[in-house]
């Protein structure tokens, strides 16, 4: 099924005036309860958990796009809202605001027992934003609602009925290279809350994984593996070379070569990935496309994207 199919003319609006995240979810649920019945007669409720769940976490995804959700108990219908913000805002993420002004707002209501029809609408918007950017773009500045459903239609988003790896994966989690050093890749840790960073080459084709494991293993004597009691162990300065050599020694040889690790494709059942990460104990899934880096899947993905919706 296409994404355009889910959209009603009646439910796009191009004249969204609202300031802020809560403003435009209240004034949308409005516009949207004045067309559909059964909106109508749970506006206050709807409303309420619209913006409950935009509290908990922001649904702004970048390139000024926002999709805030919603699933009511007992609803028994799937809509989808669009809504051009005549003033872009900033939204918050995390406690701060977001580095795009949301300029166009997908507003999802759904049953309960629909978290599939949600992300996948969502994997359609991200899909959206990400590869056909410039419809994105021209979506912002049309006026007419049908225009902007040609649009959308333009973009010939399909819509699958399993939840596969392109559903879930972040696409936006950058690579390093094998050329990278130590604190470079070090300081993207620490700054972007990660434990590892896929290694591309210079065409995106996928090499491997760089993670907090390796870094620490650099920077210990190499003797000390060799060692089964550390009681006796005197050390000068610990981690002596990596604080030598942190600036100038690159990663190239010791990430993890794509060999050591499960590699997926972006059409992976979901099932399929909560059991590797469930019974390998496995943390991150790259998914790669003819042997290029697509993106990352991360155990807080599927808690975020499919427990957590």
């Amino acid at each position: 099924m296409k994404f355009s199919n889910y959209l009603d003319s009646k439910l796009i609006f191009t004249d969204v005036k609202g300031t802020s995240m809560e403003e435009v979810i209240k004034e949308m649920i409005e516009k949207i309860a004045s067309k559909e019945k059964n909106v109508n007669l749970r506006k206050e409720e709807i409303t309420a958990c619209v913006i409950k769940r935009e509290e908990e976490i922001s649904t702004a995804i970048g390139n000024g796009v926002a999709i805030p959700h919603a699933r009511i108990e007992n609803f028994n219908d799937f809509i989808v809202a669009v809504g051009v913000v005549e003033v872009p805002f900033k939204a918050k993420v995390g406690g701060s605001a977001s580095k795009d002004a949301v300029e166009l707002v997908f507003l999802i209501i759904s049953d309960i027992l629909k978290n599939k029809n949600i992300l996948k609408i969502m994997s359609a918007v991200s899909k959206l934003v990400i590869k056909y950017p410039h419809i994105a773009d021209k979506i912002k500045t049309l006026k007419n609602t049908e225009e902007i459903l040609k649009a959308v239609q333009e973009a010939d988003i399909e819509i699958g009925h399993k939840i596969t790896a392109e559903d879930v994966l972040s696409p936006n989690v950058a690579p390093v290279y094998p050329e990278s050093t130590l604190e470079e890749v070090a300081k993207r840790l620490i700054i972007e809350h990660a434990s590892g960073f896929p290694v591309v080459d210079k065409d995106g084709k996928f090499l491997g994984e760089i993670t907090e494991k390796e870094l620490i293993e650099f920077g210990m004597p190499k003797y000390l593996s060799l060692m089964k009691d550390l009681n006796f162990l005197t050390v000068g300065e610990p981690f002596e070379e990596y604080l030598v050599n942190e600036k100038t020694t690159t990663i190239e040889k010791i990430y993890r070569p794509k060999n050591d690790l499960i590699i997926l494709d972006k059409k992976a059942p979901i099932m399929e990935i909560c059991f590797i990460m469930v019974n390998k104990g496995v943390t991150r899934l790259y998914i790669v496309e003819n042997g290029k880096y697509l993106g990352i899947i991360k155990r807080s993905d599927i808690i975020k994207k499919v427990l957590h919706i």
